[in-house]
């Protein structure tokens, strides 16, 4: 099997997506690949009684921190973590359909993101990222343990 080209690699800011983050730097670093770093955001809608009640996982319901700053400070992880050739992609909308898109956009040949919400209530009832990229994902994924 070839080296991979180009890894996409979700993140939300959180410290899990973080770590697949740097994940997919290593991966990318290790193969000379292009390692695009994209982060899906909603617009602001404040929902308290959500965000209480979900707690990390209330990005899911409501609206997600500054898209740009996130695939900022993602990228210096990156860079630290060996990769050279970095992009950064914001892209406003849900996180599953936007990492396929900016697969597509790129003609990515693997697609990286962290565990969280797979064994989750939360992600049960509202659907995981993980879960759903793997289902519909037309390239390779890999799904990094970061809980």
């Amino acid at each position: 099997m070839s080296a991979y080209r180009t890894v996409v690699v979700g993140t939300d800011g959180s410290d899990t997506s973080f770590a697949a983050v740097e994940r997919a730097a290593s991966l990318a670093a290790d193969s000379d690949a292009t390692l695009v770093i994209a982060c899906a955001y909603l617009p602001d809608k404040v929902d308290t009684a959500a965000q209480d009640q979900l707690g990390e996982d209330a990005y899911q319901v409501v609206g997600s921190a500054p898209a740009d700053d996130t695939v900022s400070r993602a990228r210096d992880r990156a860079v630290a973590a060996g990769a050279t050739k970095v992009e950064l992609r914001s892209v406003e909308g849900k996180p599953a359909a936007t990492l396929a898109k900016v697969v597509s956009d790129t003609d990515a040949d693997l697609l990286v993101v962290g565990n969280v919400g797979l064994n989750t209530l939360a992600g049960r009832i509202l659907g995981s990222v993980p879960l759903d990229v793997a289902r519909h994902a037309r390239t390779d994924v890999l799904i990094v343990h970061t809980t």
